[in-house]
């Protein structure tokens, strides 16, 4: 199936896609370009790992779909926009922290913006009437269309003939013939178009936000719960290593493997300390807060309690960023310690 093009090579229109790289939304793009539609995808990037406005945030490299078929993409980071609506979304949370309504209006808030900067026509996603029961829903497609702001210019080209007509259809730039009327959990309609446009590389369906994830939604809810500023490093803290909370203003992470150690070294600050069971097989430990000997001291057993010494009655522990590299010996924490001040 190949898109049309006029005589001169010209487009009629110009859409802009939300675009994560997943099945539904490179499908929703090539069911536009096909009506010689011009299409530019914004791929939206957090630091929670989610991104598009389909379901599938996993999805393939978005310039390797975008040369192969022929339409542009950009880059945007939602930043602090994303984060305050994850600390108090409008719409709520789906299954865990997931502002998924709040989330597609700030996406396509910013595509309308976009899409006028362009002097584009109108707004495509790749969502599918039914196929999320929060999200994507009839009530809640039609509260995002209308908070958006971009009323009938945004268009779902896969459920797009279950929907209301939209001024594309309207006007005549799209074909609504042309277009889909997919609903529901299933991906037959979606796995046969594929087959159709020969996209024969394309994910699973999948979470890819880490919001969803249930042990990386717990940990944020106890920094939202204790930091009244949250800053992308400690995000990025949240992703990785063994949690504990201390006391209300500390807390304490301790790697899990070689790659979780050299992210502790990355995103370690000076008024944070580190500290390590150097000369044998140890996490490297990040206590963040307050600073107190007797934080130090259970920050100093935890790290005992996962080094490969973790049998010895004591550990010597160095703290690896203050100057003379001070050491401390401890008995290894005991598991009630460690059941009692993890996070899980």
């Amino acid at each position: 199936m190949q898109n049309s093009s006029a005589a001169d090579g010209t487009k009629r229109g110009h859409a802009i896609a939300l675009f994560s790289g997943g099945l539904d939304s490179t499908l929703a793009i090539l069911l536009v370009l096909r009506q010689n539609i011009r299409v530019t995808a914004l791929t939206f990037q957090t630091h929670f790992g989610c991104g598009g406005a389909d379901s599938s945030s996993r999805g393939t490299n978005p310039y390797v779909a975008a040369e192969r078929f022929g339409f542009d993409v950009k880059m945007m980071h939602l930043g602090d926009k994303f984060i305050e609506i994850v600390k108090s979304p409008r719409y709520g949370y789906g299954k865990n922290l997931n502002p998924c309504i709040d989330c597609r209006i700030l996406m396509l808030r910013e595509a309308r913006l976009f899409m006028e900067i362009a002097g584009a026509d109108f707004v495509i996603t790749g969502e599918v009437l039914g196929q999320r029961p929060k999200s994507q829903m009839r009530g809640s497609l039609n509260t995002v269309r209308r908070e958006s702001g971009l009323g009938d210019l945004l268009v779902r080209p896969l459920s797009a003939r279950l929907l209301p007509e939209t001024i594309p259809e309207k006007e005549g730039l799209l074909d609504r013939n042309l277009l889909e009327g997919i609903s529901g959990r299933s991906r037959k309609r979606q796995m046969e178009l594929a087959n159709k446009f020969g996209l024969d590389d394309y994910p699973a369906p999948a979470g890819g936000c880490l919001l969803t994830d249930p042990n990386y939604t717990k940990r944020l809810r106890d920094l939202l719960s204790h930091s009244a500023q949250l800053t992308f490093d400690e995000l990025d803290l949240l992703r990785i290593g063994r949690h504990f909370r201390l006391d209300e203003r500390t807390k304490f992470i301790v790697g899990r493997h070689e790659s979780d150690n050299e992210e502790i070294c990355r995103l370690v600050r000076p008024e944070y300390l580190m500290m390590e069971a150097l000369g044998t097989g140890s996490p490297v430990g990040l206590l963040i807060g307050d600073l107190n000997d007797d934080n130090i001291r259970s920050a100093a057993a935890i790290t005992a309690r996962y080094s490969d010494l973790k049998d010895r009655p004591e550990v010597e522990i160095t703290i690896l960023n203050r100057d003379g590299q001070p050491k401390i010996k401890m008995p290894p924490a005991a598991q009630s310690e460690i059941n009692k001040y993890q996070i899980k």
